[in-house]
């Protein structure tokens, strides 16, 4: 899970993510500006407690825009007027049948249109939180596919409770491993 402990880890990313060279994608080799935090999903609360300080700290030189992918599924099965209606319908037809119908109801294109905002400005960090807790309804590596085209100005900043090796994502450092090769470890 990267070098150090997480507490020192977050400690330099908080440095790192003001740096210009990261608000520009530079040292990239021009690839996409995504970057993953790794960490240990024990870890879940110190991470959330960091981020919370880390978004209201108004001395910090840049502007983090967190995008908590739980909170978004939530708010788009509300619009779709389902979010009342997902209990029953796995008590009646199954976990597997319930998650079959809400991939099909809430696509990458749900996310984008919730996390889409306008305009980008520099020194904007897009953070993405919410990616254990939003496990099976969206996957993180499809997701950040659809979102790149829409996010090629700023830097996307995953906040990941498992492993990714340069190649793969490891959800909760257990399920098998999605390929994903456009993102970079952040530390």
């Amino acid at each position: 899970m990267g070098n150090g402990n997480t507490k020192e880890r977050l400690d330099h990313l908080r440095k790192l993510i003001q740096e210009e060279d990261f608000l520009e994608g530079k040292g990239l080799s021009n690839e996409v500006n995504i970057r993953i935090f790794c960490y240990n999903a024990e870890e879940e609360m110190m991470v959330q407690h960091f981020l919370e300080q880390m978004i209201s700290d108004p001395l910090m030189n840049c502007h983090l825009i967190e995008c908590n992918l739980y909170k978004i599924f939530l708010d788009v099965c509300r619009d779709l007027d389902i979010l009342e209606a997902i209990p029953e319908m796995e008590e009646e037809d199954g976990g597997i049948f319930l998650l079959e119908q809400l991939h099909s109801a809430v696509g990458e294109e749900e996310y984008i249109k919730k996390i889409q905002y306008a305009p980008h400005r520099s020194g904007d960090v897009l953070l993405i939180t919410g990616v254990g807790d939003v496990f099976p309804f969206m996957r993180v590596h499809t997701l950040l596919e659809a979102l790149q085209p829409h996010f090629s100005d700023i830097p996307i900043l995953v906040m990941y409770p498992g492993e990714f090796d340069g190649y793969h994502l490891k959800l909760f450092d257990r399920l098998q491993p999605n390929d994903y090769y456009r993102a970079f470890n952040v530390l």
